[in-house]
């Protein structure tokens, strides 16, 4: 039970540092409290469902969250893939952008659907396997953890939705060709 405690503890102290940390802005439960319908549910799509507000690596648990859907688009084929993913990137754009309205940040931790439609580029049009989907969350998220060129100018330099949104695009297309050359090589 004491274990329990600590951890629980441990989990608070971090909350509380979060908040500190952004002590000036709403968080996302308060936020949504005062925001109209339009604004909530940007809020609701932007952090993937409430994903986002896990306390601990809320883009990983955003992509882990994207798993589920992500199969079963790619179960239809590349048709519906192309037009699910060309919805996604515009909506993940619009309720990023009003999200960090609301929230008062550059890049809210809560916004989870850049990482979304990250991994669904990093793994399209990929043939479907266990290995091809473990390969692309890791190597997305390596990619959007260290940000090589160019992800971090852009991370850096655009702003709004679309600064969100973008460098995770860019890692899921390194993810992409990455997964593709080492699938090569393995069938090889």
């Amino acid at each position: 039970m004491g274990f329990i405690k600590e951890g629980y503890s441990v989990i608070r102290r971090y909350q509380g540092l979060m908040s500190d940390y952004g002590s000036d802005s709403p968080d996302l439960k308060e936020a949504f409290y005062k925001a109209n319908f339009y604004e909530k549910t940007a809020l609701l799509l932007s952090s993937w469902f409430g994903t986002g507000l896990m306390p601990l690596a809320p883009g990983s648990f955003g992509t882990l969250a994207a798993v589920p859907p992500v199969i079963i688009i790619n179960y239809f084929g590349s048709v519906p893939s192309g037009i699910f993913l060309i919805i996604l990137i515009p909506l993940a754009v619009w309720t990023s952008n009003i999200s960090k309205k609301l929230l008062g940040k550059d890049d809210p931790p809560e916004v989870v659907i850049d990482e979304v439609t990250g991994f669904f580029i990093a793994v399209f049009l990929l043939p479907f396997s266990w290995l091809s989907f473990i390969l692309g969350f890791l190597l997305f998220r390596v990619f959007d953890i260290l940000k090589p060129f160019p992800i971090r100018m852009i991370d850096k330099r655009v702003k709004g939705g679309f600064g969100i949104v973008l460098d995770d695009i860019v890692a899921g297309i390194y993810a992409n060709i990455c997964v593709r050359v080492v699938m090569e090589q393995l069938l090889q």
